[in-house]
């Protein structure tokens, strides 16, 4: 029943999304077909459910082909690879919205691991990747919410891909917790904070609701 109940309220929560957002959607839209490289969507193969590859709908903030070059799929504060637009998208996270769309094909959950590229989910360990797309991968969950200053850590770090490297072992364990914790309260608490971590950039409000989280020291 939490199967069938998660992907009805999915659909509702994307359908009023959608209405709600788009006088930010539709002027995101305009804004790229007249600035930057004049491409509005970017889509990448990542993992998702079952480990099953599909397509993610982005909007477009980097230059083309900017996987092969720089520091490849890690993205730093002030990457030379981002776009103007493209640089105030990312930090508002606008360029996350169309994934609006994976929602509703069922490609993607509002609440699940993250879904990354194939080169990224090999740093989790094995009996991490084993499991941790049983569920469908989601638009927030909770490893996002712990690590909402990921960037930042990875850019302020003498060896990005080091620090890339060390992450997601322990992410990989934040989203074994939630698979054994998954329910309807869960998830709407996760899409709550979501929400109020975009107001209060530095609430440590996660922690008090669910205190048996695995503990973050670095």
């Amino acid at each position: 029943m939490y199967s069938i109940a998660k992907r009805i309220i999915d659909i509702i929560i994307a359908r009023i999304a959608l209405v709600l957002l788009s006088p930010i959607l539709i002027p995101s839209i305009i804004i790229l077909l007249l600035t930057g490289e004049q491409e509005v969507f970017y889509f990448q193969k990542r993992v998702g459910y079952k480990n099953k590859l599909f397509d993610i709908w982005k909007f477009a903030t980097m230059l083309k082909n900017s996987p092969s070059i720089g520091t490849g799929e890690i993205t730093l504060r002030n990457d030379p690879r981002v776009t103007g637009f493209g640089k105030f998208l990312r930090i508002t996270k606008i360029n996350e919205l169309p994934q609006i769309i994976n929602v509703f094909k069922g490609d993607m959950s509002i609440v699940g691991p993250r879904p990354l590229m194939e080169v990224s989910v090999q740093l989790y360990p094995q009996e991490i990747r084993d499991k941790i797309y049983n569920c469908k991968p989601g638009m927030t969950g909770i490893g996002s919410l712990i690590f909402r200053d990921e960037e930042k850590m990875i850019s302020d770090a003498a060896d990005p891909k080091a620090m890339y490297a060390t992450i997601y072992p322990f992410k990989g364990a934040l989203e074994m917790w939630y698979q054994q914790h998954a329910s309807l309260y869960t998830d709407f608490m996760i899409i709550f904070l979501t929400a109020w971590s975009i107001i209060f950039a530095k609430n440590q409000l996660v922690n008090k609701i669910f205190k048996d989280l695995p503990k973050r020291d670095f």
